[in-house]
């Protein structure tokens, strides 16, 4: 019999993989980012500290409003938009970019490629 390969299994074991070799620190922190079916959300992580220091997400009310009626990508760019004005206002200027196992096309980089036009260097 043939079995169904999960997904989300294979793109777990593949962040699993790179965070073996990727970690953000106070100075350079890591860029996650995470996208559920019909969201995407986006967080700056200090790992050595363990704490969250800047999140966005599609969800949230003020980018809501503006994702209303706009594609899935279109609203990956207001959320890169956002996490770079959030990082910057929190002086992080430089980041370590952690796609979360996901390939690096489509929303995942119109996040990325955003987050680098408003400021953010990675």
């Amino acid at each position: 019999m043939i079995s169904v390969k999960d997904k989300n299994e294979e793109r777990k074991v593949r962040h699993t993989r790179v965070r073996k070799k990727i970690s953000g620190t106070a100075s350079k922190p890591r860029l996650n980012v995470y996208r559920s079916l019909t969201q995407i959300y986006a967080q700056i992580i200090d790992d050595v500290a363990g704490t969250t220091l800047v999140s966005a997400s599609s969800l949230e009310k003020e980018i809501a409003d503006k994702c209303a009626g706009k594609s899935k990508t279109e609203q990956a760019k207001l959320v890169g938009e956002a996490i770079a004005k959030r990082a910057l206002d929190k002086k992080i200027e430089e980041v370590v970019f952690d796609r979360g196992g996901y390939l690096y096309i489509g929303r995942v980089q119109a996040l990325a490629d955003s987050a680098r036009e408003a400021g953010l260097k990675f």
